[in-house]
């Protein structure tokens, strides 16, 4: 458990997808409520660092099931909350600022077509 804390807090994202990989594996075996607890916690966290937002909350919902008070699980749901919801405005942003890009290209060749049609 050790290794796979160090692994999914590192810097390196080799080092964090090791410690999912060895999270995961280890989900096979039986375990006590606690273990399995721990274990999806700190797969939760993996997951939030590699940016897999979705299957963090997941994990941490199976986190809250196990104790549904449990404050590191809470905090750390609030923070996929806010980072999910972030992206999602930026993710809004950029949609809307590329239609209009596009919306303005599209009206400047319009707008020649239109002049050089009537200089004809």
């Amino acid at each position: 458990m050790r290794l796979s804390w160090a692994l999914v807090h590192s810097r390196q994202p080799e080092d964090v997808n090791r410690g999912i990989g060895m999270l995961e594996a280890s989900l096979d075996r039986p375990s006590s409520p606690e273990q399995a607890r721990e274990k999806l916690y700190l797969l939760a966290v993996g997951r939030y660092r590699t940016g897999d937002y979705t299957r963090s909350r997941q994990l941490l919902e199976r986190c809250l099931e196990i104790q549904h008070d449990w404050r590191q699980a809470m905090t750390l749901q609030r923070l996929v909350e806010e980072k999910t919801r972030r992206d999602g405005m930026i993710g809004m942003a950029i949609i809307t600022g590329a239609f209009g890009v596009v919306g303005l290209v599209a009206g400047g060749i319009i707008a020649a077509a239109s002049s050089s049609s009537r200089r004809r």
